[in-house]
């Protein structure tokens, strides 16, 4: 959460395995094309390194996490200055310590 905040990208992607898929209704609504989906670090960089340009007071409060084996559950209120604050949830798949899938939900 911290590095998305500070708009880390470089360890925010150190999160991630290499070939991380990420699924987002904003992705779905934005990039049409993707359904939703995108895959790899570079695919993610671009997408993040977008929202950041566009957003730049994005920022996430971290409500839960609910741990469980290979997965977390976080649960967090997406804030940008001039939008009304949006609950989300987002399930995080973990495999040998990162993050190899990641699937955002929110209305």
């Amino acid at each position: 959460m911290d590095a998305f905040n500070q708009k880390d990208l470089d360890r925010l992607l150190g999160l991630y395995d290499d070939n991380a898929e990420h699924y987002s209704p904003k992705l779905k609504v934005r990039h049409p094309e993707t359904d939703g989906w995108i895959k790899g670090k570079k695919a993610l960089r671009d997408w993040w390194r977008d929202a950041f340009d566009r957003l730049p007071t994005l920022h996430y409060n971290l409500v839960r996490l609910t741990p469980a084996e290979d997965r977390v559950f976080m649960e967090y209120v997406r804030q940008v200055a001039g939008e009304e604050d949006l609950y989300v949830g987002e399930m995080l798949e973990l495999r040998h310590g990162l993050i190899i899938k990641s699937s955002v939900f929110h209305r």
